[in-house]
């Protein structure tokens, strides 16, 4: 039992404390008197019996015992073993065969003798049915010691063979200075591992014998019960193991036909020429992704002919529009005088940008230098399965058939996954490739950086530089268009359509790339809102991104950027003459390139490039952009400060400008900044004062230095992430204060030999493509032309707040009383009436009439209309005379329950009991996680149409 097996094991313990050390190395002698033969071990020292080896043992068995009838030794008769005693084997194991010969003389004795010796007298050898099996005495054979037992025993306790490993083995000290507790409290296992120790320290003839115990086969350890759901799915995955196994097997053997059947062609042909052939010998090492297709069960690769798609849910979502610049959440208005402004949201302050650059520069230019999807972005997620298109057009035929009422609408596309019965709506194409695409990718690249950027340049002007074009007619490419008709049709037209012309390319491009931008900000979110975590996201395995930049790349090849006025020429070259990159009075001048977001750029060039992409590229384009990031910050932080502080900035930054490093030195690049800016009027002295008023900051090299690492982090973020997807390289954890430093790293943007002894200056990590302070005054100049007219413009588009805190719902009050005496009688802003059953928004604080036909507006009821205007379709609503919260999720709604509580944790529904309501922190914290993880339609299951009635 377990609890002998303890007390043994803490006796041997407690006799290895009290042993004196054995350091003995031969083995007792077996050959000398005997002393006592009945005993097993030679001696009475724990330590050296410990490794003694017991070959056989006496033990009383019943007769019908199997080791009775596998051990023919135990039934040997008295002349066997007078041959064994006079064979070679014999003489060696003299005592042994000795001491078996009179254990077989007692055995072999009448039965008067035996019964008197060895067990009572017993009239028959018949028992009656039910009684004990009679017993006799058996010779096994066992060859085991403590030492051998115990690692056995450490063996079953685990339940996995060779567990034990000598920790001396990896280090010496253990058995110099062990630091054993004398009492240490564990499982089995630390028992056993303290005993052997022990054991060890105290002989180096036992550390010897355990190592050697250790290096032998270990018995199976037996097999582990597993439930019929767990056989079923091992079952399943042996089943796919297989057919892959023989899938392969029957690729290689085509290969190899194909070869043998070329070679001998051209050893027909051209018996002279021994040309080998690479592509056929590459071949079978190229291994495609394979598919689960979960309705047919085929497994397979992507093909043109016949693709396979990922299943996704395609939402329309605000809720990066509502990140803040503080991490507090708004609180929830319950007085007059309380309100909520949404002049501080993400998408306001990008709403008001976008309008400021129209009004001011070329309409296409100002679509290439921002992002949308703030607000009605595009989120795209998936279960994870795949399924062939034929497949899913098959299911959703037999999902229309079906005469079920479902929670869902077949004939806009809705369905659920066959496998998870997830809810979605389509299905993504799975792009053609092989698994061994980023090995290519990864290869170490020799090339210089001028090299890299005319190959970039070249690449992006390749027309349509993709393997399956959209004029191709192929089942993948008209699959491509009808999941880039989805996602366009997902969001409403205000949401996609910002161009002064409708209709216009521009606006089409703008689009497409902001998708990308909304899905990595969101998944940055999900992660916390930075890279210190590393690793996959919660969703690691369920990512689409790959697949979404494929759809998305290939139909913006369809639109190119004229040549001359693409952005990587301004980032890459020089321009010899400046004043015709201002335009004319007659014409709007293009968006200067230090008004651009940099994030957008980055994905613009990466999805303008022909997939798959190599890293090398995507290295070089990172390594520009930042460039242009880093002289941004400067720009903003020259701004920020005082007119003193730009003086001192500036004296500081020219003494060093003649030093080796001027590059790369942040007070030479600042103070350079500094000087080409102020030839124009952007430094005036009432924006001057205006702006030290708003920032009284105390500026030192640590904060300037923070400022800047503060600035340029947000653009990392995404390239790390987009690193990450397209290449499959892990995200590195880190601190949070070295977060910059990692990333930076990762991205390749800090050089190999960067000594990290000194403290990180963010300058390091510059790679300027040109000389720095020409590029640097080519874009400073365009801004000085544009400050000469508009001063105050000029410096408001400068200054980019970079640093959005994590979304979140309004703020509630404790008591539930609170809200229902402000709002169950205050008049709706529209009707001016009390409304019969009020309801809030726990995203914006707006107060709107539920059903309330007076508020009704194109066929459209108020909460459904405000659902649309504030989440892009999406709308969490507290009704007021229910205290229950309201999901309304495009054309359908679910009550979700009730975030207010009684004192026994009981929901008090339409109010009817009357009990004091007080919030529950830890259900608000889940309403608020499944809303900024877009997780509505998978968690809630009762849903229902709501007609545009709410």
């Amino acid at each position: 039992s377990e609890h002998v097996l303890c007390m043994v094991l803490y006796l041997i313990e407690l006799g290895l404390e009290n042993s004196a050390d054995d350091d003995s190395e031969e083995e007792v002698s077996m050959g000398g008197p005997e002393r006592c033969h009945d005993s097993w071990f030679p001696g009475s020292n724990l330590v050296s019996n410990m490794r003694h080896f017991i070959n056989y043992v006496r033990v009383r068995v019943p007769e019908t015992a199997p080791e009775l009838k596998r051990d023919p030794l135990a039934s040997t008769s008295s002349d066997a073993l007078d041959s064994l005693q006079n064979s070679g084997t014999a003489q060696v194991f003299s005592l042994v065969a000795e001491r078996r010969k009179k254990f077989q003389e007692i055995i072999n004795r009448s039965n008067s003798e035996a019964n008197q010796v060895v067990r009572p007298k017993i009239p028959s050898k018949w028992s009656a049915p039910g009684s004990s099996p009679q017993l006799t005495t058996a010779i096994l054979e066992i060859k085991e010691s403590i030492l051998s037992l115990l690692i056995k025993l450490h063996h079953k306790l685990s339940g996995k063979q060779n567990s034990y490993y000598p920790p001396w083995l990896d280090d010496i000290e253990v058995l110099i200075q062990p630091e054993i507790p004398k009492y240490n409290h564990g499982d089995g296992i630390t028992a056993v591992e303290r005993i052997l120790l022990k054991a060890a320290v105290q002989s180096r003839m036992n550390k010897r014998i355990i190592e050697e115990i250790c290096r032998k086969v270990t018995p199976p350890v037996p097999p582990k019960k597993i439930t019929a759901a767990e056989k079923k799915t091992l079952d399943k995955e042996e089943r796919r193991q297989k057919a892959r196994e023989r899938q392969q097997k029957l690729l290689a053997e085509f290969a190899s036909r194909q070869k043998s059947f070329m070679e001998t062609a051209m050893d027909v042909d051209s018996p002279e020429n021994d040309i080998p052939m690479e592509i056929t010998t590459a071949e079978p090492q190229v291994s495609e992704a394979v598919y689960d297709c979960v309705i047919c069960g085929q497994s397979g690769p992507s093909s043109e002919d016949r693709p396979t798609g990922l299943v996704v849910l395609l939402q329309a979502s605000s809720v990066l529009g509502q990140c803040r610049d503080s991490a507090e959440p708004k609180k929830l208005p319950i007085a007059e005088e309380e309100q909520i402004y949404p002049w501080d949201t993400c998408a306001a302050v990008h709403d008001v940008r976008l309008s400021l650059l129209q009004r001011y520069f070329k309409d296409s230019s100002c679509l290439l230098a921002v992002s949308i999807g703030w607000e009605g972005g595009v989120y795209v997620q998936t279960c994870g399965h795949t399924l062939h298109i034929d497949c899913h057009k098959s299911y959703m035929e037999s999902l229309r058939n079906d005469q079920v009422l479902q929670g869902f609408s077949v004939d806009k596309g809705e369905f659920t996954c066959p496998l998870c019965r997830q809810f979605a709506n389509s299905v993504l194409p799975c792009y053609p490739g092989s698994n061994v695409e980023n090995n290519l990718w990864q290869r170490p690249c020799n090339k210089s950086t001028q090299d890299l950027i005319k190959e970039v340049e070249e690449l992006q002007g390749r027309p349509g530089a993709f393997p399956v074009s959209i004029s191709s007619e192929t089942n993948l490419s008209k699959e491509m268009e009808s999941v880039m008709k989805d996602i366009k049709n997902t969001t409403q037209k205000k949401y996609r359509d910002y161009s002064k012309t409708p209709g216009s390319p521009d606006n089409e491009f703008l689009f497409m790339y902001s998708v990308a931008r909304t899905n990595l900000e969101l998944e940055l979110i999900h992660r916390g809102g930075s890279l210190c975590s590393g690793g996959p996201s919660t969703a690691g395995k369920r990512s689409c991104l790959n697949q979404l930049f494929h759809v998305l790349a290939l139909h913006m090849r369809l639109y190119t950027i004229d040549s001359e006025y693409n952005p990587w020429k301004k980032l890459t070259q020089l321009v010899e003459d400046m004043n015709s990159q201002v335009g004319n009075e007659d014409q709007q001048p293009e968006v200067p390139i230090l008004y651009h977001d940099v994030t957008s750029l980055l994905l613009i060039q990466i999805l303008m490039m022909p997939q798959p992409l190599r890293k090398e590229h995507f290295t070089c384009i990172v390594k520009v952009l930042f460039t242009l990031l880093y002289t941004q910050a400067l720009a903003a932080l020259s701004v920020k400060g005082t007119e003193e502080d730009r003086s001192a900035w500036k004296h500081a930054g020219a003494l060093r400008k003649d030093t080796c490093d001027a590059e790369k030195c942040y007070e030479v690049l600042l103070s350079f900044v500094i000087s080409e800016l102020s030839k124009g009027k952007l430094y005036y002295e009432e924006g001057a004062q205006e702006c030290a008023m708003v920032s009284p900051i105390a500026w030192s090299p640590e904060s300037m230095e923070r400022y800047i690492q503060d600035f340029c982090l947000p653009f990392l973020r995404v390239s790390s992430l987009l690193q990450h997807h397209l290449f499959g390289e892990d995200l590195p954890s880190c601190q949070e204060e070295e977060e910059f430093s990692v990333l930076a790293s990762c991205l390749g943007l800090l050089p190999t030999f960067y000594q990290t002894d000194h403290p990180f200056i963010s300058a390091s990590c510059l790679d300027w493509p040109v000389a720095a302070f020409d590029i640097i005054t080519q874009w400073c100049f365009e801004i000085t032309s544009f400050t000469e007219r508009h001063a105050e413009q000029g410096k408001a588009l400068l200054i980019q707040e970079s640093r959005w805190k994590l979304p979140h719902l309004l703020q509630l009050p404790e008591n539930y009383n609170t809200i229902f005496q402000y709002y169950h009688r205050k008049t709706c802003s529209v009707c001016t009436k009390v409304p019969k059953d009020p309801a809030v928004c726990l995203v914006c604080g707006t107060f709107v009439c539920l059903k309330g036909l007076c508020c009704k507006q194109q066929s459209y009821c108020e909460c459904v209309l405000h659902s649309q205007n504030c989440g892009a379709g999406t709308g969490i609503f507290l009704l007021i005379n229910a205290s229950v919260i309201i999901i309304i999720r495009g054309h359908r709604f679910c009550l979700w329950g009730s975030v207010y509580l009684d004192a026994h944790g009981e929901e008090d529904r339409d109010l009817r009991r009357g009990k004091p309501l007080y919030i529950c922190e830890e259900r608000y914290r889940v309403l608020e996680q499944q809303w900024v993880s877009h997780t509505f339609d998978h968690i809630n299951k009762r849903w229902g149409p709501h007609y545009n009635g709410l």
